[in-house]
């Protein structure tokens, strides 16, 4: 008798057909179905949460680690302060000194006596104030201040007293400046003279007053207030484009503002 191979027991295939119509009953209960129903996974809304949560961590990260880096950024900046001291005997062109404390036009007439510059401009003079003045504050030669010191009226501002001095020294053809000014406030004139200047070579001659106390500015409020405020400053002048930033006497508070960096201080 022969044996039809093709006559299969319908017994035999039932097996199969069931498993097959569980798996396909379990694809569409999960919504699995269609060729990717094995590697397609399912969108939960815990997988909006669990990016929005990494998401909300980074900008966190992102924000300390500025943040930090802007503190110690400040930390330096008063550290460099501290310790900057004025070269023991300066040689240039010119003498600029910026206006804003006694100290500083009476160290920069004493360099001009001294024969360390040609000439000085004292920027940011008060309309108001007198050469005389001037001359009789710092007990200087009468004849050599009216020889060699040009008072600059223009100014109201540290970029003011950049493009004063600018001016002044293409006028007059120097190619290096003694810069005299406080020593909290000789990073960010630097910054402004190299842009009005950048052709100009700049010696840096910081004068510290002592009633500051820049070697202990930790420990005096005060001091580190003064510091974190020109810091502020300084990284506006270094990172602000000129075109984008704002005028000088809008950004610190108007007319008072102007009339107190103008007046002398420390």
């Amino acid at each position: 008798m022969s044996r039809n191979i093709d006559a299969v027991p319908i017994s035999a295939s039932l097996p199969s057909m069931e498993i097959r119509r569980l798996v396909s009953e379990g694809a569409v209960a999960t919504g699995r179905t269609g060729p990717r129903a094995k590697t397609t996974g399912v969108w939960r809304p815990h997988s909006v949460h669990a990016i929005a949560r990494r998401i909300v961590v980074g900008a966190f990260g992102l924000v300390l680690a500025a943040a930090g880096a802007f503190v110690l950024g400040f930390v330096g900046f008063a550290v460099s302060v501290s310790l900057d001291e004025p070269p023991a005997a300066p040689t240039a062109d010119a003498i600029v000194a910026l206006t804003g404390g006694k100290d500083r036009v009476v160290e920069a007439t004493e360099l001009l006596a001294a024969g360390r510059g040609r000439r000085l401009l004292i920027s940011g003079v008060h309309p108001q104030t007198r050469a005389i003045d001037i001359q009789r504050m710092t007990e200087s030669d009468r004849a050599m201040f009216a020889c060699c010191v040009d008072l600059g009226r223009t100014a109201a501002s540290t970029a003011g007293n950049a493009r004063e001095a600018a001016e002044w020294a293409r006028g007059h053809g120097f190619s290096s400046l003694i810069v005299v000014t406080s020593a909290y406030h000789m990073p960010r004139s630097l910054v402004e003279l190299d842009h009005a200047l950048p052709d100009v070579r700049m010696v840096p001659f910081p004068v510290a007053h002592p009633d500051l106390a820049l070697d202990r500015w930790y420990l005096r409020p005060a001091t580190a207030k003064l510091l974190f405020s020109e810091y502020v400053k300084y990284m506006y002048a270094r990172f602000v484009p000129a075109t984008m930033r704002t005028p000088p006497t809008v950004l610190a508070g108007g007319a008072g503002a102007r009339a107190a960096e103008t007046s002398p201080q420390p």
